[in-house]
């Protein structure tokens, strides 16, 4: 079956310390758009892909990247009653943009692929997720943009984890010469969502062959520990690779909270080896949005930290915070932290059928590019909840840095 859409991908762009291996990242500079496709009757942005309620399938998992060659790519999956479910698992649709986002091209459906990310390495674009829910580890590779990719049958070909494991489209950062992923192991506690996922870091060398399940090693399995945050606590998930101020290798994960309770992100640290990953109570950390996933990348031109958050107005602060996703903002911090918010990017009134969520985004010139999981109005009326979305669509935050001074209320 072939799902014809629209989407957009993003770019991961990589800094890494010279390790004697040929690692290259490619940066090209090309004209760019700025305008965006807004009307009353249409979600706000850029429309890459819409599933209608009446077919069963809804928007997940968003991802974007940017190709050497200046192109954007964009994925996600497909998810709910009518999605499609083979015996390889899931189902990821790749879309092309050549002219900055203005249009998009499907270019591929991936069969197998669940809760992925995109990202390029040496030339060559890769996905990185999981067969199907809380299925296997496995990595694909394209040469050609995501047109055709590798198939994951064994270990030797990008089949890397075999088990029940959990993620989601975030980020891939390269430090101590390593490459490094987050993931959850979804029976870490025989219990219910979300306390059940156990945090891991998975990690390989920046020079060996990505598909080869023996240059990758997992931490050890972490549980959240329930009576945290005063038995506030609800479970962790959807971990950020991030490196930290000074230089350690951080997973930085999304909190589930009880209604009525602060949003936190947790922080915990990975051994420089990529064998460990520990974690102290006192790194609960306040995050705006910290209950819904997140995408935390770093700056080197601002010195900062930048996230896309789902930030909960005054209004609904009594609402079970992991549900409120019709606002997105902007923050930034110096040290992952302390966060500020500096701009209201979306935000829509209705939080029951209204979503901007799982946004994922890369910095291209002065701007920021993202790509929303969109629940919105459509021909067919409203979307079947915030939750299941209906469309995916393309935004741009013009000259973001220059909002580093600026602090917006949480109206």
């Amino acid at each position: 079956m072939t799902f014809s859409a629209r989407i957009f991908v993003s770019v991961l762009s990589l800094a890494f310390a010279a390790c004697g291996k040929n690692v290259i990242v490619t940066t090209v500079d090309i004209p760019e758009s700025r305008s965006e496709v807004q009307s009353p009757s249409a979600p706000l942005g850029t429309v890459i892909s819409h599933f209608p309620k009446s077919g069963g399938a809804y928007v997940g998992s968003p991802s974007i990247a940017v190709a050497p060659d200046g192109s954007y790519v964009a994925s996600h999956d497909l998810f709910g009653d009518g999605a499609p479910l083979s015996e390889r698992g899931r189902t990821t649709l790749v879309f092309r943009s050549t002219d900055n986002g203005l249009t998009w091209v499907q270019v591929s459906e991936i069969d197998g692929l669940f809760w992925a990310n995109l990202f390029y390495l040496n030339d060559k674009l890769y996905a990185f997720g999981v067969e199907r829910g809380h299925g296997n580890i496995v990595i694909m590779r394209s040469a050609d943009n995501g047109r055709t990719w590798t198939t994951p049958t064994d270990e030797r070909s990008g089949l890397l984890f075999r088990g029940a494991y959990h993620t989601a489209p975030t980020p891939v950062v390269i430090g101590k010469c390593r490459i490094w992923r987050a993931v959850e192991y979804a029976d870490a506690i025989d219990s219910t969502l979300p306390i059940r996922y156990g945090a891991a870091m998975i990690s390989a060398e920046t020079g060996s062959d990505l598909l080869n399940a023996d240059n990758w090693r997992m931490t050890n399995i972490l549980a959240a520990d329930a009576t945290d945050l005063g038995g506030e606590m609800r479970g962790w998930l959807e971990g950020n690779a991030v490196i930290g101020p000074d230089g350690g290798i951080l997973d930085i994960m999304r909190v589930h909270v009880w209604p009525g309770t602060p949003e936190y992100a947790a922080v915990l640290r990975v051994s420089d080896d990529g064998r460990r990953i520990s974690f102290s109570e006192d790194d609960y950390v306040e995050f705006a949005g910290g209950a819904k996933k997140f995408t935390i990348r770093y700056d080197k031109k601002s010195g900062l930290y930048w996230t896309l958050a789902n930030n909960v107005r005054e209004e609904y602060a009594s609402e079970y915070p992991a549900s409120v996703r019709n606002t997105l903002s902007l923050f930034s911090s110096p040290d992952l932290r302390h966060w500020t918010m500096r701009k209201t990017v979306l935000s829509h009134p209705d939080r029951l059928k209204h979503a901007f969520q799982y946004a994922d985004w890369v910095i291209r010139g002065d701007d920021i590019l993202f790509v929303s999981r969109t629940a919105w109005e459509d021909a067919e009326g409203d979307a079947a909840s915030a939750h299941d979305a209906n469309y995916l669509t393309f935004h741009r935050i013009v000259g973001f840095r220059s909002l580093a001074d600026t602090v917006a209320d949480n109206e």
